[in-house]
């Protein structure tokens, strides 16, 4: 009991600490100085009279939406004497890997740079900042030579990574139970079963009203949507992130999302939110980096030859030009077990004092990268709120997809996941797969690593994110994954090599989400 008074005395200790520097303090503290004046503050109940002003005013509720904010990114429990880079990653065998990659990554951005004789970054000149500035909103029309240029890594990269991780400790003598994993991913995380599954994704039980179901053409509308888009009004009214967030997990009204998501990711768009993003701008139009060869390879790879995508080029290059030199995205560093990579000023290579993060906002981007922002532009037609959401989307979630690590919702702990799955519930379909060479996670793997992004169509893909924040957790993404491969066994049974199953699998994007989930969650026999 001492000891979790003593944890919780530590949470809150680093969550007030943490807040002490931001905007929201220096609002809060402007008001109560300001609340001074009004009579009904009297001097000898000072604390509760501003207490009650902050609740009246709704300053309070501002209050607990940032602290909720800071809960959903906190560290998972750990022992107090445990070292800092414990708190990131525990297990040392994961650190190493993850060190390795990241040296690897490096590795291939220098070579790209030496072999083209491109520097890292460069002031522009006075014209050449004018021209960008001026066609700033047709980014996309312009054409530049990237034939040169190859994206650092590839998901598919990743996943051979992700394959030949061991833990050291279970060379000799593995428990049985571990050896009769008979997927790629080697390595002994605990995952959950159905049943426990079922516990954690409960509000979507077939007992349950669910957008995504409820509202289709069959059902009246009135028995479930207009009473869901009503109570969802109620909890924007009331501006609670924690509320806005168990809402969500039956699914968003499409008219309501985008509010929603903003209020669940505390977002709110102040003045100086507009202001940071235009400072952001300035420095893309003023300096000139090589990742940003990179980010436009990756747009016309993606998301310009994509259906549903190639309207929001432009809007994806302001984003993520942006994105790469916002320095504020190194804070999620303390809860991510990965490191900034760092480079040096030329000339004093080695030279710590000289070292500096690069990209600026320590994020290299990969092939597919531009994917997890557009989403969002269907929903955000302002570039600095879509930006401040992209952001916030990243810090929270997507940078899990990308990096080695043991957390739950970590992209380890989803390939193991849906591996498990697939071999517990559909032992068939998974030794048959296994059997001709077609091993489903080299299959899943990519729809994954981008959350399903370009591979379900838009509108399944947004009631997908309404769950992934509803419960602040990827897993459901490996979920779906198994639930794909259930619906197509019929037609997988039959195929005899890799090739083929692709092809089984190669258009997922008229299925419904939702029906798949509950099927294979709620109507699996376990």
């Amino acid at each position: 009991m001492l000891q979790e008074e003593s944890d919780l005395s530590l949470i809150i200790a680093q969550i007030v600490q943490k807040l002490k520097g931001s905007n929201l303090y220096a609002q809060l503290e402007r008001q109560a100085w300001a609340s001074l004046q009004r009579p009904e503050i009297k001097l000898e109940s000072l604390k509760e009279d501003i207490k009650e002003f902050f609740k009246i005013t709704g300053w309070e509720k501002k209050l607990q939406n940032a602290v909720y904010s800071e809960l959903s990114v906190f560290p998972l429990p750990s022992h107090p004497a445990a070292p800092p880079e414990h708190l990131k990653e525990p297990f040392l065998y994961m650190r190493k890997a993850l060190g390795s990659w990241e040296k690897r990554i490096l590795k291939s951005l220098n070579s790209m740079c030496t072999e083209l004789s491109i520097p890292l970054a460069r002031k522009r000149p006075v014209a050449e900042q004018k021209e960008l500035l001026n066609k700033w909103n047709e980014m996309g029309t312009d054409e530049p030579d990237l034939s040169l240029f190859r994206p650092v890594y590839a998901p598919k990269d990743f996943l051979e990574v992700l394959i030949n991780l061991r833990n050291p400790n279970y060379e000799n003598g593995d428990p049985l139970s571990f050896r009769t994993h008979l997927g790629l991913i080697q390595v002994p995380l605990k995952v959950k079963d159905i049943p426990e599954l079922k516990e954690y994704f409960v509000e979507l039980g077939l007992n349950t009203g669910q957008l995504g179901i409820d509202d289709s053409t069959q059902v009246p509308p009135e028995l479930f949507e207009n009473e869901h888009v009503r109570i969802g009004q109620k909890v924007l009214a009331e501006q609670d992130s924690a509320a806005a967030q168990q809402y969500i997990r039956q699914g968003s009204p499409t008219a309501l999302r985008a509010e929603l998501w903003a209020l669940i990711l505390n977002i709110s768009g102040q003045p100086e939110d507009i202001l940071y993003y235009e400072q952001l701008k300035t420095n893309v139009i003023q300096y000139d980096l090589l990742v940003d060869r990179l980010t436009y390879k990756d747009v016309k790879l993606t998301a310009s030859n994509d259906d549903y995508y190639f309207v929001f080029e432009d809007y994806l290059y302001q984003v993520l030009l942006c994105f790469s030199r916002d320095t504020s995205v190194l804070g999620h560093f303390a809860y991510n077990c990965a490191s900034p990579p760092k480079s040096y000023i030329r000339g004093k290579i080695g030279l710590e004092e000289y070292a500096v993060f690069y990209p600026p906002n320590g994020v290299i981007p990969f092939h597919g990268f531009s994917m997890y922002v557009a989403p969002l532009c269907f929903l955000y037609h302002e570039p600095y709120k879509l930006y401040q959401i992209f952001r916030e989307m990243y810090v929270r979630f997507f940078f899990r997809l990308h990096s080695i690590s043991s957390h739950p919702s970590g992209i380890v702990s989803l390939c193991l996941l849906f591996e498990s799955l697939l071999q517990t519930y559909l032992p068939q379909l998974f030794y048959h797969l296994r059997e001709i060479g077609a091993q489903p996670l080299r299959i899943s793997f990519k729809w994954m690593a981008r959350a399903f992004s370009g591979y379900l169509a838009t509108d399944q893909l947004l009631l997908l994110w309404d769950r992934i924040l509803g419960y602040n957790s990827l897993e459901i993404l490996a979920v779906l994954a198994a639930a794909v491969f259930a619906f197509r066994a019929v037609n997988l049974m039959e195929v005899t090599s890799l090739a083929a199953a692709e092809a089984v699998l190669a258009d997922i994007s008229t299925l419904k989400v939702m029906p798949l989930l509950q099927i294979f969650l709620f109507a699996t026999v376990t």
